[in-house]
């Protein structure tokens, strides 16, 4: 059996690494394979297999998915493009641009045709960055003020922004490598639950609390001006104290990373979304990838009401792992299924 390289980090002195090196340190010995770390940061490095083929990484990027269709993947806009060619029911939605680069573009859509379209296709509508992942900037907005407010804001961070009908359902990844389906889970967004005497703030820093003991490193951003936003709207602050089993959902979007919950759903998956994520995989010409599907009932049964909201060709797992033991042994697995693809490759 080949040596796995370790690198201590320079700062810390210790071997701890990024969620994706850790596991690939951990399971490349199971087939033999050498993992060569770069020191300081351990977020890059290099599977050297028994055959001799080498493949770098860059955090969850394995080199598994050809260049072209990982950019794809990554703008939300062209790959809407793609899965609507061919054939697959995505949103209702539109790109828009800032005012430097519509200077520079022969069809322009400015922040105001995008106001003058969410109101085509009626609010609320989701409004996101186009090309940013993790659920960052993506915000439900209900009316004029806030669409400007959160195109803004997006606009500060990148030229493209998307708007989005907003679908009622509940909200899907599935993780396909080739012709298997690895893993599924439902995204349940940002939420606390009331116990009669705790402040919202006290239960979110609670909720905190518990993702740093379970190993979890999502970061809940209290000051995140979406989540004072929905207080709002609820008539709630932060000093209020929600009811006893009162369920205050404080983001829209379901992203893990921004403090989402996920329940594990791989076993009961109905064949209809099985085939239609290993489907859109192949047909998006990748080899890995996280699909992301709201559908209008339970996963479990077939349903024809759903939309693939986004396809992602690097799916981090580290969230759905910090659910159990369980979760922990499929995504050691999905790598150690990766390593070995990529050894025959």
């Amino acid at each position: 059996m080949k040596k796995v390289v370790q690198s201590k980090n320079k700062k810390t002195g210790s071997l701890n690494h990024p969620f994706v090196t850790e596991i690939i340190l951990r399971i490349a010995p199971q087939i033999g394979a050498e993992v060569l770390v770069e020191p300081e940061y351990g977020y890059v490095g290099c599977v050297i297999f028994r055959n001799g083929r080498k493949v770098l990484f860059r955090g969850t990027n394995l080199n598994i998915n050809p260049l072209g269709s990982s950019e794809i993947a990554r703008d939300k806009g062209y790959a809407d493009f793609f899965l609507r060619h061919f054939g697959y029911k995505t949103p209702t939605n539109q790109t828009f641009f800032s005012e430097k680069l519509n200077a520079h573009l022969k069809i322009k859509r400015t922040i105001d045709d995008g106001f003058e379209y969410a109101k085509k296709i009626g609010f609320p509508v989701i409004v996101k960055p186009n090309n940013l992942s993790q659920g960052t900037l993506v915000v439900k907005v209900y009316n004029k003020k806030e669409f400007y407010s959160a195109a803004k804001k997006i606009f500060r961070r990148t030229a493209v922004l998307l708007v989005q009908k907003f679908y009622e359902g509940n909200d899907y990844r599935i993780v396909v490598l080739d012709d298997e389906v690895l893993s599924a889970y439902q995204r349940i967004p940002l939420h606390v639950v009331g116990d009669g005497k705790s402040t919202v703030e006290g239960l979110l820093r609670k909720k905190q609390r518990v993702f740093n003991k379970t190993g979890r490193d999502t970061i809940i951003d209290i000051d995140d001006f979406r989540i004072k936003q929905n207080l709002k709207r609820l008539n709630y602050t932060f000093l209020s104290v929600p009811k006893r089993d009162e369920k205050i959902y404080l983001l829209n979007n379901a992203n893990l990373s921004t403090g989402g919950d996920a329940v594990d759903v791989t076993e009961c998956v109905h064949p209809r979304f099985r085939d239609l994520a290993v489907k859109i995989t192949k047909d998006m010409g990748l080899r890995i990838c996280g699909v992301d599907i709201i559908v209008s009932g339970d996963i479990s049964e077939a349903h024809e009401d759903y939309v693939i909201v986004e396809i992602n060709s690097a799916p981090g797992l580290d969230n759905y792992a910090a659910i159990g033991e369980k979760q922990r042994g499929i995504v050691d697995e999905l790598y150690l299924k990766v390593l070995k693809a990529l050894a025959r490759s």
